[in-house]
């Protein structure tokens, strides 16, 4: 018997149609995104022709390459000094997320705590909580202890307040009706006000990501022994602008990021509001 030797091999390359129709089936970016994107690099492109086309000193406005060639060289700094902050403000917005929620919950099932307690919240809110600065650091130490702390705090009393008015947020006639079939007070959180007080205070973590960062960034440099906020005030001593400028742009790409997983968590999990 004689083989075909001009017969056909099986290719195992694959078609092009499926390489086509895998990459077609790829999301594309939103219209707001694209927008964002398009208004950034038309930023960046303004900021560039400025400082180009004035000749302005690095110590006024540096070039926006000039900034990312600094990033480049210094990105071994830059991405240390980075985790240290990424760390205090994700582990100080968990804690105090978790804080605010926990009181808001506790005000709610307690009335007559509430009406004591509640006062004294909004009075320690109605100060910036860079005010306690000073004394976070003289309690907890120069180490992310008192970044963390910082963070909690600033992210607690926004997270509490959303929380709080999330779960008064409820139809009367809706708890009356509950009560008339023998739900308590734990029953009635349960099953109306915790989903009722979800959306809000999903809302209120989602503003407090920028917020987390930058209580972090400014309490180390007040006092730190690294990340973002201590690199920013070494180069200002040093009168190294650009490399400020580098941090700053380090600081601004994670809490897009921060901002925008939190979002796209909310979109997810939330569905109902």
């Amino acid at each position: 018997m004689k083989m075909n030797l001009f017969s056909a091999a099986p290719s195992s390359a694959p078609a092009p149609s499926s390489a086509s129709s895998s990459l077609s089936s790829l999301p594309l970016p939103s219209r707001a995104v694209r927008r964002a994107v398009l208004g950034l690099l038309g930023v960046f492109a303004l900021w560039e022709a400025a400082a180009r086309g004035l000749d302005l000193p690095a110590y006024v406005l540096p070039s926006v390459t000039r900034i990312l060639q600094a990033i480049g060289e210094q990105h071994v700094l830059l991405l240390k000094a980075a985790g240290m902050t990424v760390m205090e403000a994700v582990v100080g917005f968990g804690i105090g997320s978790l804080a605010g929620v926990l009181l808001a919950i506790v005000l709610t099932m307690l009335p007559a705590v509430r009406r004591s307690v509640l006062p004294v919240a909004t009075a320690l809110n109605s100060v910036p909580v860079v005010a306690y600065a000073p004394l976070i650091l003289l309690w907890f130490g120069m180490g992310p202890e008192s970044k963390i702390v910082m963070v909690a705090l600033a992210v607690g009393f926004t997270v509490f307040l959303h929380a709080l008015s999330g779960l008064d947020r409820v139809d009367p006639r809706a708890v009356d009706l509950m009560r008339s079939f023998g739900a308590d007070r734990a029953a009635i959180l349960w099953r109306l006000r915790l989903p009722a007080a979800i959306p809000l205070t999903a809302a209120g973590m989602r503003v407090s990501t920028v917020r987390a960062m930058i209580v972090a960034i400014v309490t180390e440099m007040l006092g730190a022994m690294g990340g973002l906020g201590w690199t920013i005030f070494q180069a200002v001593l040093q009168i190294d602008f650009v490399q400020v400028w580098a941090a700053i742009f380090v600081a601004s790409a994670i809490s897009l990021v921060f901002f925008g997983t939190v979002n796209l968590l909310e979109k997810r999990y939330v569905f109902w509001r």
